[in-house]
């Protein structure tokens, strides 16, 4: 049952060059790597965790929904492109 959810979440083709996909996922693993610096709030540490792991596995799976949002591509349909 975890196979077939994370097979969901990596369907589709890429919509990220190999560059932009090197530098999503070094910038969060660096942001991720940040979080564990001791901090007086914690929930930063927490915020830059979830953040930084978020771009690391857009990076990794190659696809960005902001990029796909910002640039019209729709391959699942979800997106729609109005202009």
């Amino acid at each position: 049952m975890i196979s077939a959810k994370a097979g969901s979440l990596t369907n589709g083709e890429p919509n990220l060059s190999t560059t932009e996909r090197g530098a999503y996922m070094l910038v969060g693993l660096g942001l991720a790597a940040a979080a564990a610096k001791p901090r007086p709030n914690p929930l930063l540490n927490i915020l830059a965790l979830a953040g930084g792991s978020y771009l690391a596995w857009r990076g990794y799976v190659g696809q960005c929904p902001v990029k796909a949002a910002l640039t019209g591509s729709s391959e699942s349909g979800r997106l729609t492109h109005r202009g």
